[in-house]
């Protein structure tokens, strides 16, 4: 497999299973704003005209890998860096509660409205498009999501791994990252993550299932001036 794919994983997923979703400007891809705020890029010398032509789609979004360049139609609001987590054979762990796969229009307002409740910003109308996403049901109200958002032909990126605050502590996220998981190995695919580096809970969580982290990688926030 080709794992150096991973140092650029928006490009290689906009290039590859999700190519339907990039729109391109000079040579840096976006994903279209309505499903993910992610670009990536080969050359840094030619993203500075396609940043300033995707910020006239959306007004706060992300370049993934190396930091590129940008003109004044925008500026760097912050620097993520994060963990890459890669999970090489399948986490040893009991299902024990039902889940349930996220896929009627009540379902996906559900995932929707929980995940920008907990990690605001990031999801955005049509993400759940981008892959499979799964729920814990509790007296008809989610309390707990893992699903799928970058995808390469080798490797699925797990994401949207949220807990709502009155329910955390139950061992819900290992279950859903295990069931979502086992999901992308049944496709012949590696699953992967991305956290940011000073979440160490949620590393720590992520090692005890297996996970290890295989490199730090930089998320660019731009907003529009």
């Amino acid at each position: 497999m080709e794992i150096n794919k991973l140092d650029n994983p928006t490009w290689h997923s906009l290039n590859e299973t999700h190519k339907d979703f990039a729109v391109e400007f000079d040579g840096i891809k976006f994903y279209h704003p309505d499903y993910c705020p992610f670009g990536g890029f080969l050359n840094s010398d030619k993203t500075a005209t396609g940043i300033g032509e995707y910020a006239s789609l959306t007004n706060n979004f992300f370049v993934v890998g190396d930091q590129p360049n940008n003109n004044d139609t925008v500026r760097l609001n912050n620097e993520l860096v994060c963990n890459q987590m890669v999970l090489d054979t399948q986490i040893d762990l009991e299902i024990k509660e039902r889940i349930v796969e996220l896929q009627t229009a009540i379902h996906k307002a559900d995932l929707f409205n929980l995940v920008n409740l907990v990690q605001p910003g990031y999801f955005k109308n049509k993400t759940s498009d981008l892959g499979n996403y799964f729920g814990i049901y509790k007296d008809d109200k989610l309390v707990a999501v893992t699903g799928e958002r970058m995808k390469m032909d080798a490797y699925t990126e797990l994401s949207a791994i949220v807990t709502h605050p009155d329910f955390t502590g139950k061992g819900y996220a290992k279950q859903l990252i295990k069931f979502a998981s086992d999901k992308i190995f049944d496709e012949q695919k590696i699953p992967y993550l991305h956290v940011a580096n000073t979440n160490i809970g949620a590393i720590k969580l992520y090692e005890k299932l297996g996970f290890q982290t295989r490199r730090e990688i930089s998320f660019w926030n731009f907003i529009t001036k």
